[in-house]
């Protein structure tokens, strides 16, 4: 049964119509005329990116998994780096993105390798905070896999922050979610840090 974590805010696909529809009053909303030539389409252009960028949703996280968990005799750290992703802020609804890096203490499975990239898409494509975002993905895997631990780190940069308001072009966030063992074991988070350091 899906834990808190794994559940979409909302149920089903968006809705096409409506999403034209509020695309149309902000053009108004800004002084513009939805009329003219090069905003006659604009409302279906941007209807189809939010049917994309919000597309985690509506994704079933078992049908993600789809079997790829496998029995191995392997308990070393796997470690999969610079993962990148693009998600919306859901405080002004304006993109961030960056790298994640996810890692995991194998006991006895070991989830397919091209899941891990899905497994953040799945959470990306929804509103989000970064806070948030890093521990959904640190938790459903833990309860996916059920390893002896995983580990989240997240960089990311925020247009909210570097379009408007401050307006500080170069700062970036970065947020961690140690669950098990690297929360218990301080060589094995020091381990993992090193690595994802190293990767630079």
């Amino acid at each position: 049964m899906a834990n808190d974590s794994q559940k979409p805010a909302i149920d089903g696909a968006v809705d096409i119509k409506k999403l034209e529809d509020a695309a149309r009053e902000i053009l108004i909303g800004i002084g513009e005329d939805p009329e003219r030539e090069g905003l006659l389409k604009t409302p279906q252009r941007v209807a189809k990116v939010y049917d994309e960028l919000m597309d985690g949703y509506s994704k079933d996280p078992e049908k993600l998994i789809n079997g790829a968990l496998f029995n191995v005799d392997y308990d070393q750290m796997v470690v999969v780096n610079d993962i990148e992703f693009y998600s919306m802020c859901e405080h002004h609804l304006l993109p961030f993105f960056g790298h994640a890096h996810i890692a995991y203490l194998p006991d006895g499975k070991v989830i397919g390798l091209s899941k891990i990239p899905r497994i953040v898409d799945m959470f990306a494509h929804r509103l989000q905070v970064q806070e948030r975002m890093t521990q959904q993905i640190a938790e459903f895997i833990n309860e996916q896999v059920k390893p002896q631990g995983v580990a989240v780190v997240i960089e990311a940069q925020h247009m909210c922050m570097a379009m408007r308001g401050i307006k500080k072009q170069e700062a970036s966030m970065t947020t961690s979610a140690m669950l098990g063992a690297f929360r218990t074991r301080l060589q094995t988070r020091i381990e993992f840090l090193n690595r994802i350091s190293n990767n630079r």
